[in-house]
């Protein structure tokens, strides 16, 4: 991922020298189970937990010669601890142990802390949406005017999304945090399983139950697929906000910093920025999540057709789901709503999204349904051509034999904040 979109906390995670140290510390940690076997002689792994770790560039110099970076590690490990330590380093150990182990590791540190993220973003969606619980708008269907609603009621659904999406990032964790010291073919025949349960115990992870000479790649295929979820629902909100910010609908819109430039070319503009980006990197999500599952299926015990792929998707789909959660976090937390706005446009509708209510009052009043349909339908077209207010062109019809003050019922906006609080009761009791 470009550096434009990496944050600090999840570069560091992801930095070549993270990547080394815990290479580093899962060979350590397996010399010391070695040495409680009584199988390594004592020191060896003290001697290479003090070792200096390889930098990247000293790598990348010894890869030049070993066409492979593990190797190339643990020649460098080896040195590094010294000549006592250094045949012991990696001992019955296969590449994948080291690499996959660590990769748990890498993977779970992610999941933490995008799971703190989305809970981030999910508390200020909680918020807003109870502060806008009675801000009355116009519901769309199709883009086209529909009932009202409350802008609430439109942030209570996505924390109900975003909940859900919390619940499916920790299973995504558990399913990537695992660790597997099996050896070549995962048959044990040259590491004891106590060394496995020793090493993944140490780090936090679980053992892979029945390893091949790698962890098996659904499990990185849920957490690709996951994130890719979750950022599909972070572009829902964020296509709404867009909509919402159009210039013939203004309704709610992103915040505009003093000295931004919304145009090179245009000083009016104010546009959607964020929302647009949020967008955009949900579609790289979606194309990550695709290469995790054409990674699942391997040659048998292994090959490493996955592996060239995970060096870029892995990283790069957890930069930038926790960029997308940040940045929508703090787009949504100053989110401008303009309430005057809402209200001006529901006026303009002449009454239009009050249909079905003024439907439903013709048939308790005694028509038939289709009868009541037809008659509130042909004056509804009426209000369309800017004939007139629908309340009014129901009232003054002398076919309508209902009071006055039956009709104006259904034209009620609170009758819609009163009949939404049950959403709002299920929100208060909603927590991660």
């Amino acid at each position: 991922m470009i550096e434009r979109y990496t944050l600090p906390e999840m570069g560091v995670i992801w930095s070549e020298q993270t990547k080394l140290e815990t290479w580093k510390e899962v060979e350590v940690l397996a010399l010391e189970s070695w040495e409680q076997l009584g199988k390594v002689p004592s020191g060896t792994a003290a001697s290479t937990r003090s070792a200096k770790c390889p930098t990247p560039d000293e790598v990348a110099d010894r890869e030049a010669v070993t066409n492979h970076d593990l190797a190339a590690f643990v020649d460098l490990l080896g040195r590094e601890a010294g000549p006592e330590a250094a045949g012991w380093v990696h001992y019955g150990l296969t590449s994948s142990d080291v690499l996959d182990t660590a990769g748990g590791v890498l993977l779970r540190d992610s999941a933490d802390l995008l799971v703190d993220s989305i809970s981030g973003l999910f508390e200020v969606v909680k918020a807003k949406a109870e502060e806008h619980r009675h801000t009355y708008m116009i519901g769309r269907t199709h883009g086209i005017w529909a009932e009202p609603t409350t802008f609430g009621l439109k942030l209570a659904g996505w924390a109900f999304e975003l909940s859900r999406g919390h619940r499916r990032l920790r299973a995504a964790k558990d399913a990537v945090a695992v660790g597997k010291i099996s050896g070549a073919v995962g048959t044990y025949a040259h590491v004891p399983p106590a060394v496995e349960e020793y090493v993944c115990g140490a780090l936090g992870l679980t053992v892979e139950p029945a390893s091949t000479q790698v962890t098996a790649r659904d499990r990185h295929a849920e957490y690709l697929t996951t994130l890719a979820v979750i950022g599909a629902s972070i572009e829902r909100m964020a296509t709404e906000i867009r909509h919402l910010q159009r210039s013939d609908v203004a309704e709610a819109r992103e915040s505009f910093g003093k000295g931004q430039k919304g145009s090179s070319a245009m000083p009016h503009k104010r546009n959607p920025i964020l929302s647009e980006r949020m967008t955009g990197m949900a579609r790289l999500l979606r194309g990550y999540a695709q290469v995790g599952l054409e990674n699942v299926a391997l040659w048998h015990e292994r090959d490493i057709s996955h592996s060239s792929a995970e060096r870029v998707v892995l990283p790069d789909a957890s930069i930038t789901l926790h960029y997308m959660l940040v940045k929508f976090t703090g787009l949504v937390d100053s989110l401008v709503v303009d309430r005057e706005r809402m209200s001006a446009n529901l006026e303009a509708t002449n009454g239009l999204v009050f249909s079905q209510a003024a439907l439903l009052s013709l048939i308790e009043s005694g028509l038939t349904r289709d009868d009541a349909y037809r008659t509130v339908q042909r004056h509804a077209m009426d209000a369309w051509d800017g004939k007139g207010h629908l309340r009014d062109l129901l009232a003054a019809d002398p076919d309508i034999q209902i009071e006055r003050d039956f009709i104006d019922a259904s034209f009620s906006l609170e009758r819609v904040g009163e009949t939404s609080e049950v959403v709002f009761e299920r929100l208060a009791k909603l927590t991660l």
